[in-house]
């Protein structure tokens, strides 16, 4: 066992993937000799050179373009969009292209690339440099979307991606980076864990679902919540396309209440097909309706208001209130 940052444990699972197959190759902007924004790939192209991990212009069309190319000639390229509100360049030719070959092919074409983006808010950065675009790529057929909370998950999940034979969107909590944890650099996972959601904190009262930056503070809200009698459960969905229901609703039908959090906006957000999808399984033993707690309808805003916009314990522990009728707001339509 290794004591890693997030930031440490996506560098070590990167190198151990470039050490066990040749095939793979890393892309992005400033990500050689500068290690990335994030320093997440410090030091690998001068351990594996500049063939293997290569500097890109400032283009994302054109770097998932290649990758696309690369991936038809057998590589596995692994993709650094440098901010999640960057990757809406490449969108055509994620959306268009990248997750349709596979179909358009009759399962002939295989294109095993994986884009890593840093993403979700918390750092004190603006629009453009804190989305959370993960609803997009997860309504595209034929995209596998995921997102680790925790450093050895980081590094499981993203040797997992890299071997996976779909493309895969790896959204990176970047508020998260520097959160140091134990990480077992020698566990062989099962290939099709990579998109199981885990149950972080068993409960009796109340499912609570999160991915990504918000587990920690999940896992936060569970803990004063006990002080006041409520037992939470906290799921970790770590796959947001596709989604483990089987996790997700053998604990709704435990607990009978649900909250849904995530920091992207609510219109149109995962929380919602979450909330429907849950609510069609598990419609006879739910206590109330599905409570979310999310960002608000709005662009992101300037960085000096980001703690009003993102869900914290408070917004949280309030949706546990209404989905405990613990208030008179049944609804919960704020948050």
């Amino acid at each position: 066992m290794k004591t890693l940052t997030f930031s440490q444990a996506l560098n070590t699972s990167l190198r151990s993937a470039m050490e066990h197959d040749s095939k793979v190759v890393l892309m992005g902007e400033d990500i050689g000799k500068l290690g990335g924004v994030f320093r997440i790939t410090d030091g690998l192209q001068k351990d594996f050179g500049q063939h293997r991990v290569i500097d890109t212009p400032l283009a994302e069309s054109g770097i998932v373009g290649t990758a696309i190319g690369l991936a038809f000639r057998g590589y596995r390229p692994v993709v650094e969009i440098q901010f999640d509100g960057f990757v809406y360049p490449a969108f055509d030719q994620i959306v268009s292209q990248l997750a349709k070959m596979h179909f358009r092919s009759r399962g002939n074409v295989k294109l095993p690339v994986t884009i890593r983006i840093p993403f979700g808010g918390g750092i004190g950065s603006p629009e453009h440099h804190s989305e959370s675009p993960e609803a997009y790529f997860a309504h595209t057929a034929g995209l596998r979307v995921v997102s680790p909370s925790n450093p050895q998950d980081a590094y499981t999940m993203l040797q997992q991606a890299i071997a996976d034979d779909d493309p895969v969107i790896f959204l990176e909590p970047k508020r998260r980076y520097h959160v140091r944890g134990e990480v077992d650099t020698d566990l062989v996972p099962d290939p099709g864990s990579l998109y199981n959601a885990q149950v972080v904190r068993e409960g009796a009262d109340l499912t609570l679902i999160a991915y990504g930056p918000l587990v920690k503070t999940a896992m936060d809200a569970a803990a004063a919540a006990q002080d006041e009698g409520i037992d939470i459960e906290v799921i970790d969905l770590r796959s947001i396309e596709p989604v483990d229901f089987v996790t997700l609703s053998a604990s709704v039908r435990k607990t009978g209440r649900v909250v849904i959090a995530h920091e992207a906006s609510k219109f149109g957000g995962i929380g919602a097909e979450l909330a429907a999808s849950l609510t069609e399984r598990c419609f006879d033993h739910l206590d109330h309706a599905p409570v979310r707690v999310t960002g608000f309808d709005i662009p992101y805003p300037p960085s000096k208001l980001e703690h009003h916009h993102l869900p914290d314990l408070d917004r949280i522990l309030d949706g546990v209130d209404r989905a405990m009728r613990r208030t008179g707001d049944l609804l919960g339509e704020e948050g």
